[in-house]
């Protein structure tokens, strides 16, 4: 299970020489000031800060499109000098990992109605390898996306705390 976990979510994390409420407001300024992002922040008690960042959905086509990575991270404060560590967390939202679950998992329902004799017709065949198929190739094709904007997120981040 670990192994899978891993596949849907990778953790970043680095020192910023700050506090945790001036690294905030930074990021949220910068953020809103691009725009297309949805920005939400809770400050803990003990000085650390929570966030969250995901691009916003502006039409319902562009789910498929663009909200497929989820950033969550969290700035802690160290007790040395002023220095703050930052976590940062990339997840898969999880509507598409149920796209993928769902052709696979219907795809091997139809392979096994075959196997164990239920419905023997040809057509079953071809439409659970063809849902299989699409599973597998959904799963590698959003693996890519997600490398993808887990470095554009970086760039992103990189650029804004300007390490």
């Amino acid at each position: 299970m670990a192994n899978i976990k891993n596949n849907y979510m990778k953790a970043w994390s680095f020192k910023l020489k700050s506090s945790p409420k001036e690294i905030s407001k930074k990021l949220e300024s910068e953020l809103r000031s691009i725009g297309g992002f949805v920005f939400n922040i809770n400050h803990d008690k003990n000085d650390s800060v929570i966030f969250k960042v995901r691009k916003r959905v502006l039409y319902v086509w562009y789910m498929a499109f663009q909200n497929w990575t989820i950033v969550k991270g969290e700035l802690l404060k160290n007790n040395t000098e002023n220095k703050t560590n930052v976590e940062i967390t990339f997840n898969q939202h999880f509507l598409i990992r149920l796209i993928i679950f769902t052709h696979f998992f219907l795809g091997l329902g139809f392979l096994i109605a075959i196997i164990s004799g239920i419905n023997s017709n040809p057509s079953m065949y071809i439409l659970g390898g063809i849902l299989v198929a699409l599973g597998i190739i959904l799963w590698i094709a959003l693996q890519r996306k997600f490398e993808k904007d887990i470095q554009k997120y970086k760039s992103l981040i990189t650029e804004i705390f300007e390490l």
